[in-house]
Protein backbone atom coordinates (compact mmCIF):
# COMPACT_ATOMS: atom_id res chain seq x y z
CA UNK A 1 0.00 0.00 0.00
CA UNK A 2 1.29 3.31 -1.29
CA UNK A 3 1.31 6.12 1.74
CA UNK A 4 0.22 9.79 1.26
CA UNK A 5 3.33 11.03 1.84
CA UNK A 6 5.12 8.83 -1.06
CA UNK A 7 2.49 9.71 -3.72
CA UNK A 8 3.56 13.33 -3.72
CA UNK A 9 5.83 14.64 -6.03
CA UNK A 10 8.80 16.25 -3.33
CA UNK A 11 11.30 18.29 -4.39
CA UNK A 12 13.20 18.66 -0.85
CA UNK A 13 12.70 16.27 1.63
CA UNK A 14 13.86 17.48 5.22
CA UNK A 15 16.77 16.90 7.17
CA UNK A 16 17.11 14.78 10.35
CA UNK A 17 17.20 17.81 12.36
CA UNK A 18 14.37 19.85 11.03
CA UNK A 19 12.11 16.89 11.77
CA UNK A 20 13.81 16.55 15.35
CA UNK A 21 12.85 20.38 15.65
CA UNK A 22 9.08 20.30 14.44
CA UNK A 23 8.54 16.95 16.89
CA UNK A 24 10.09 19.05 19.99
CA UNK A 25 7.38 22.22 19.18
CA UNK A 26 4.87 19.93 18.95
CA UNK A 27 5.83 18.73 22.17
CA UNK A 28 6.30 22.06 23.72
CA UNK A 29 3.27 23.25 22.18
CA UNK A 30 0.41 20.88 22.53
CA UNK A 31 -3.38 21.87 21.21
CA UNK A 32 -1.83 25.78 20.88
CA UNK A 33 -2.08 25.73 16.93
CA UNK A 34 -3.60 24.77 13.50
CA UNK A 35 -1.05 23.58 10.46
CA UNK A 36 -0.45 26.94 9.14
CA UNK A 37 0.32 28.85 12.72
CA UNK A 38 1.89 26.09 13.63
CA UNK A 39 4.44 26.53 10.79
CA UNK A 40 4.77 30.23 10.89
CA UNK A 41 5.39 29.91 14.82
CA UNK A 42 8.24 27.73 14.32
CA UNK A 43 12.16 28.72 15.69
CA UNK A 44 13.61 27.85 12.27
CA UNK A 45 11.89 28.84 9.13
CA UNK A 46 11.25 26.22 5.88
CA UNK A 47 9.66 26.23 3.13
CA UNK A 48 5.72 24.98 3.53
CA UNK A 49 6.03 22.13 1.47
CA UNK A 50 9.23 20.75 3.21
CA UNK A 51 6.59 21.16 6.35
CA UNK A 52 4.17 19.35 4.78
CA UNK A 53 5.95 16.99 4.65
CA UNK A 54 6.76 16.29 8.04
CA UNK A 55 3.40 17.05 9.26
CA UNK A 56 2.26 14.15 6.94
CA UNK A 57 5.24 11.84 8.19
CA UNK A 58 4.05 12.77 11.63
CA UNK A 59 0.42 12.06 11.25
CA UNK A 60 0.69 8.98 9.29
CA UNK A 61 3.30 7.50 11.78
CA UNK A 62 1.02 7.99 15.37
CA UNK A 63 3.40 10.88 16.26
CA UNK A 64 0.70 13.81 16.02
CA UNK A 65 -3.23 13.85 15.57
CA UNK A 66 -5.58 17.05 15.11
CA UNK A 67 -8.52 17.67 16.67
CA UNK A 68 -11.87 18.81 15.92
CA UNK A 69 -10.74 22.33 15.48
CA UNK A 70 -7.56 21.70 13.98
CA UNK A 71 -5.39 21.91 16.66
CA UNK A 72 -2.50 19.80 16.49
CA UNK A 73 -1.32 17.44 19.95
CA UNK A 74 1.66 15.06 20.22
CA UNK A 75 -0.13 12.13 21.08
CA UNK A 76 2.81 9.33 20.82
CA UNK A 77 3.98 7.60 23.63
CA UNK A 78 6.38 4.37 23.43
CA UNK A 79 6.35 3.50 27.15
CA UNK A 80 2.37 2.95 26.42
CA UNK A 81 2.41 1.08 23.70
CA UNK A 82 4.60 -1.32 25.11
CA UNK A 83 3.07 -1.87 28.19
CA UNK A 84 0.22 -2.86 25.89
CA UNK A 85 2.12 -4.65 23.29
CA UNK A 86 3.34 -7.08 26.21
CA UNK A 87 -0.04 -8.31 27.98
CA UNK A 88 -0.72 -11.50 26.26
CA UNK A 89 -4.49 -10.97 26.18
CA UNK A 90 -3.55 -8.28 23.59
CA UNK A 91 -2.37 -8.45 19.97
CA UNK A 92 -1.54 -6.64 17.24
CA UNK A 93 -3.98 -6.52 13.95
CA UNK A 94 -3.24 -4.85 10.48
Amino acid sequence: METLIARKNILHYPQLDTILMVEEFIRDNPGEYKKKTLWQNLPKKMIYQTFCVIFDYLQESGKIAVDSNGKICWIWNPELARKYLSKPNLSWRK
